[in-house]
């Protein structure tokens, strides 16, 4: 079985989003892409699907979250090193993104974690496996 994964956000600005996960180095798939919504493509399985706030809202019958003053879900995806973790955090600053947390150096794992313009929390991290069958 192949699952893909999509992860649907509520954006305010659509266009912001797009040029920030852009500029992460990600592409749109234009053909899941109008003036509501944005397909991110982050890998093979994995897509970050941005919505406009009203029309996210027309997928659920709960109140939208502002994702700058509440935390549901802590985005995470692996690198494969500890300097494409940097990297991701660089770009992430540089598209305007802001961090969430400090640097966490556990030795066999490391990451950064960085905000979204909206608000969401991603998670980049990079876990050296032979380290960790080794302890």
């Amino acid at each position: 079985m192949s699952t893909k994964v999509f992860i649907n956000l509520p954006v305010k600005d659509l266009g912001k989003s797009k040029a920030f996960y852009t500029g992460l180095g990600y592409s749109i798939n234009p053909h899941f892409t109008d003036d509501k919504a944005a397909c991110i493509v982050i890998s093979e399985h994995v897509f970050v699907m941005t919505l406009t706030e009203p029309f996210f809202a027309t997928f659920t019958k709960k109140s939208v979250a502002d994702a700058t003053k509440t935390a549901q879900v802590i985005n995470a995806l692996s690198a494969d090193s500890r300097d494409e973790v940097d990297d991701i955090m660089k770009m992430a600053l540089a598209s305007g993104g802001s961090q969430s947390m400090p640097a966490m150096d556990h030795g066999f794992m490391y990451s950064q974690s960085f905000h979204d313009p909206d608000g969401h929390i991603w998670e980049v991290m990079w876990m050296d496996e032979a380290a960790l069958q080794q302890s």
